[in-house]
């Protein structure tokens, strides 16, 4: 069968329409995406051994002719067993498994087969139990039961042993992969080539090879990403941006005027942040800071800079709550500054051409605004601001009659989230990263403490007495509804009986993903204004909100979050004079559960937490990258860092040389590849 790398895997033979749509929930379709979809584990089956030698417990393969094979009904469990008797020179072993009764027709008397499986022992007697099984056919090789047997993701309906045999009829189009590396890396790299790796990763002849094609193709795939991201950062600098002239007298003016001294990580981003805006070239940076560091001040300082040279600046913000909050911030920094400040959400709007600093929410790039000379966007909370967003604030800008080139503004992204150093370096490899790791002198150390079942009545009872002292609490829960799988708190369930059985004198909201924008800003300006004591919510509880009043954050269910998401949870406390508190509160009895929060116990520092959450959660459950369509080697590989730098260095030399890859037409198509199905915007 000469089988192209796009042929639909429809037309595999016994593969047909019947798995074809059982293959598109795993995202394959063609040849190409079945081979370039890995095994995560091997089965070591290269252990053959007699039968007189199987030992119990330990994963062998034994090769013999079955004596006989029958299906037998337990009326006790329901349940059909498949037994067979398989003999070689030194002896013979009962083989049974389980619910399968047309292995019957498959394995038949006779018949020479390989089995691999471990040795188990049920009322005295020996047997292999549920044994992976293959007829031996001397003109073919094992797939199943010799070697290193590869074990793939899998789906209703789609087996590992499913996915190798149409992996092994797919073979032959390996020949048709072209190899894309320039030659000098591979071999600085000492990588194996792309086909001999693609063999050696789904059917390896030593563990060595499966390990040495699992480096190239992870090599391959974070390469790939660097190439991206790299050169979204040089054609951005190739772009033109409104020059910005640094103001010494004015900003020593507005520092001075703070109520408050900035830190030296506030010092140190301010400038750098400061001479970015200086230039002729778009600024594209990331200010990534601890909860309650001060991002805010910093973006500020960028914003009094801009709207004082007589251009404008915009500060968007994920929520209407959150952006009213900005504007009365920002009202209230610039208030001898002569500022012009705008609010410009769903529901509000005073905002002209001639307003210096815009503050709102996604409004700011619907159709009909129209900027009279934006130079500095300020995104709150956005890990990403793509190309679209970054389009349509360019076409609100007004245009310039001369044939002066269009400008850009200067791109400032705030973010809570400790980044990684190896995402850093991948996934924001494109943005310049001013890190905040200082908190602002005065923030009181917010006692933190895991709350056993056992004391959790006292827990509550420490809430009440905050409460009865003019306080607030946030009580936070992993999921919306009850579930049976999950024995977790439900923010339904959780307020219903915070609400009848342990406070019914109290005032409780509910808060969650589902309900509509104006019902939930509606909820957190009723806690805000302290109409509310208690409110109960999922993980969208509004990041970066400042509510000083709140001094209890109960988490429910706390070994369901990583440590970074506890951490900043934990942040929605502390930000007023009084003194405030955070509870974890499980159900869990595991040693490693009980660990890892007791990390959170220990250190007050989101990045390490972050680094440590990153080697326990991994990259995509931590920052959403699973929804990115990253390849599966490169998520898992986005915390090695040695790697992470080697790609980095390889793709920085490459495009050095050969910025448009013009001499590397292979790789500029791979590239192009990779754009359609990653979405690093």
């Amino acid at each position: 069968m000469n089988l192209d790398l796009d042929t639909p895997l429809s037309c595999l033979p016994r593969i047909g329409r019947r798995y074809f749509k059982k293959f598109h929930k795993l995202g394959l379709d063609t040849v190409r995406d079945l081979i370039y979809y890995f095994p995560y584990r091997y089965d070591d089956f290269s252990n053959i051994v007699p039968i007189a030698k199987l030992g119990p417990s330990k994963a062998a393969t034994i090769q013999g002719k079955i004596l006989d094979i029958k299906n037998i009904r337990t009326f006790r469990k329901r349940m059909i067993l498949t037994e067979a008797i398989v003999q070689d020179k030194t002896g013979g072993v009962k083989a049974i498994w389980f619910n399968q009764p047309y292995l019957a027709k498959i394995l038949t008397k006779n018949q020479q087969v390989s089995l691999s499986g471990k040795l188990s022992i049920g009322r005295g007697k020996h047997y292999l139990s549920n044994p992976s099984y293959e007829i031996i056919k001397f003109d073919k090789f094992l797939t199943h039961t010799a070697g290193l047997i590869p074990v793939y993701p899998e789906t209703a309906g789609i087996t590992s042993r499913l996915i190798r045999y149409a992996l092994k009829l797919c073979l032959p189009a390996i020949n048709k992969v072209e190899e894309f590396l320039p030659a000098d890396i591979t071999k600085v790299q000492n990588l194996l080539p792309l086909k001999t790796a693609l063999y050696e990763i789904h059917f390896p002849r030593a563990k060595s090879l499966a390990e040495k094609a699992r480096y190239r193709l992870t090599f391959d795939e974070l390469f790939l990403i660097q190439l991206s991201v790299i050169r979204q950062k040089r054609a951005l600098q190739k772009q033109f941006a409104k020059s910005i002239p640094f103001d010494k007298t004015l900003i020593q003016s507005f520092v001075k005027s703070l109520p408050f001294k900035l830190t030296n990580g506030q010092k140190i981003a301010s400038w750098d942040i400061l001479q970015d805006i200086s230039k002729s070239i778009p600024m594209n940076r990331l200010l990534n800071g601890d909860v309650g560091s001060g991002k805010t001040v910093v973006a500020a300082i960028a914003a009094l800079e801009t709207a004082k040279n007589g251009l404008q600046a915009a500060i968007m913000a994920p929520t209407e709550i959150l952006a009213q909050q900005h504007f009365k911030e920002f009202t209230k920094l610039f208030e001898k500054f002569d500022i012009k400040i705008g609010l410009l959400t769903g529901s509000k709007k005073t905002f002209s051409k001639d307003t210096d600093i815009v503050i709102g929410t996604h409004a700011l790039i619907q159709k009909g605004v129209v900027f009279r000379d934006l130079a500095l966007v300020v995104i709150d909370e956005q890990h990403r601001f793509g190309v679209e967003q970054r389009a349509a604030l360019q076409n609100q800008i007004k245009e310039i009659p001369d044939k002066t080139p269009a400008a850009i503004p200067h791109f400032l992204t705030l973010t809570a989230t400790p980044i990684p150093r190896t995402l850093a370096l991948t996934i924001y490899g494109d943005l310049d990263i001013s890190l905040l790791k200082e908190m602002p002198k005065g923030r009181q150390k917010i006692i933190t403490e895991i709350v056993a079942p056992t004391n959790r009545q006292q827990a509550y009872e420490f809430l009440r007495d905050q409460i009865k002292k003019g306080r607030q609490a946030f009580v936070i829960c992993p999921l919306i509804e009850e579930s049976e799988k999950l024995e977790v708190k439900s923010v339904t369930q959780e307020h219903e009986k915070l609400s009848k059985e342990i406070f019914p004198d109290l005032k409780i909201a509910m808060l969650h993903g589902r309900m509509k924008p104006k019902e939930k800003e509606k909820i957190m300006a009723d806690f805000s204004n302290k109409k509310t004591d208690i409110l109960v919510s999922t993980s969208v509880v509004e990041v970066g909100i400042d509510m000083p009043n709140a001094t209890v954050m109960m988490i429910e269910g706390a070994d369901r979050f990583g440590l970074a998401q506890l951490h900043q949870f934990r942040g929605r406390v502390g930000r007023g004079e009084h003194q405030s508190y955070c509870f974890l509160l499980t159900e869990s009895s595991a040693k490693n559960t009980s660990a890892r929060l007791r990390a959170i116990l220990k250190c007050e520092n989101g990045f390490e937490l972050a680094e440590k959450d990153l080697k326990i959660r991994g990259p995509g459950e931590l920052y959403g990258i699973k929804q990115s369509g990253l390849p599966d080697l490169a998520m898992a590989n986005l915390g090695n860092l040695p790697l992470v730098e080697q790609t980095r260095k390889e793709a920085n030399n490459l495009l050095n040389k050969d910025p448009e890859l013009k001499f590397h037409p292979l790789l500029h198509k791979k590239l192009t590849q990779l754009h359609k199905t990653v979405h690093l915007e």
